[in-house]
This record gives C-alpha cells, sequence and structure tokens, in this order.
C-alpha cells in the first residue's frame, strides 16, 4: 500500500505496534503466575534490557526490508499466538519473536533480503540462535505463511484505523481457559482470529 512508503506512517506504525506488543506482553507477565508455561528457545533467562519500542526501531531501521513486511509480521505474530497458547508472548520473549517474525516475513515477501547471519547482528545474538529460532517460529506457525490480501487489508485496516483514532493500543482479544474450580484465566492475544468468516473480517475492515 501506498501509504506504508510515507516514513512519517511507518513511524506512527512501530510506535503503535510497540505499544501493542508491550500491552500484550505485560499483560502476559501478569498471567504467567496462574498457568504453567512452555519454556522455548525464545524465552531469555532475564528481561531484555533493552525496550520493545527501541527494538522495534533498530530492526526497522537496519532490516531495509518493504514496509508490508512489518503488517505481516504482525499477522505471523498473531497466528502464533493462537496457534501456541502454551506460549503466550510475555517480555522474556518478545523480542526473539520479533526478530523472527520480521525476518521470516522478509524472506517471505522480499524478491531481496538479509540472511540469517545478518538478522543476528540487527537482533543482538548468534547465528546459531537465529537458525533455530527461525525453525522453531515456522513450526510455530505450521508453516502457514500465506497471507491474502483480505488478510492483509484486514490487519493493516485495524491498525490504521487505531492510530487515526490515536487511542492507547490494544483492543485485545481474549481466550478463556478453564482454571482450577470454577476459576478462568484469560491469555491475551494480539488483535483477533484469523479464522473468522470472509464476511466477519470484512466487517472488522469497514
Amino acid at each position: 500500500m501506498a501509504e506504508l512508503e510515507n516514513p512519517n506512517m511507518m513511524s506512527n506504525l512501530i510506535t503503535f505496534l510497540s505499544s501493542l506488543l508491550k500491552e500484550v506482553a505485560e499483560s502476559n507477565d501478569l498471567n504467567c503466575g496462574f498457568k504453567a508455561q512452555k519454556i522455548s528457545v525464545f524465552h531469555g533467562l532475564t528481561r531484555p534490557t533493552i525496550s520493545i519500542q527501541s527494538y522495534l526501531d533498530r530492526i526497522y531501521k537496519y532490516a531495509n526490508c518493504s514496509p508490508s513486511c512489518f503488517i505481516v509480521a504482525y499477522v505471523y505474530l498473531d497466528r502464533f499466538a493462537q496457534r501456541q497458547p502454551s506460549l503466550p508472548i510475555d517480555s522474556f520473549n518478545v523480542h526473539r519473536l520479533l526478530i523472527s517474525s520480521v525476518m521470516v516475513a522478509a524472506k517471505f515477501m522480499d524478491d531481496m533480503y538479509y540472511n540469517n547471519a545478518y538478522y543476528t547482528k540487527v537482533g543482538g545474538i548468534s547465528t546459531t540462535e537465529m537458525n533455530f529460532l527461525e525453525v522453531d517460529f515456522l513450526f510455530g506457525l505450521g508453516f502457514h505463511l500465506n497471507v491474502t490480501s483480505n488478510t492483509f487489508h484486514t490487519y493493516y485496516t485495524y491498525l490504521q484505523r487505531k492510530m487515526m483514532m490515536l487511542q492507547p493500543p490494544p483492543i485485545i482479544a481474549e481466550s478463556s481457559l478453564s482454571f482450577g474450580k470454577g476459576r478462568s484465566l484469560k491469555v491475551v492475544h494480539l488483535c483477533f482470529n484469523e479464522e473468522e468468516s470472509s464476511h466477519q473480517k470484512q466487517q472488522l475492515a469497514v
């Protein structure tokens, strides 16, 4: 989309995505004490000192991928969160999930892209770790990489509307999981269920 070629638009988009991911991560941090979570290659031993905003800014500055890759990466992160409920996005894994999603999106979307060794320098991790992250991210997605124009438009319109309304992100979807006797636990996802009917998606995009 032509709007994404506007540097100001992309700057606002990166800021909004960072804020949305921060909200999701912090919400799931609060839930981690009530639900056993699977430890994966995406988890760090400690929270990274670099903020999500600064990390995504760095990726945007140095990855040199097409602007559409960040929308597709957002779709991938939402798919990952929905397919891997035992691996909710939190403060310990969000950075590695971010660099993985953008790299995979660039490889799938762009004719020219940097290799894994370059992304390790952008992301501040080793090449070996980047390779493991890529493989695990692909399996986590079930290799579901194709993003239709309708899906792209739905996610992009959602982000665009929220930015234009200047409201604190996000409008988040919650899945209620049974927990103990009569208790429930909310796991926070990024946006909405991509498996909704095309009619519902069109309503979201209006």
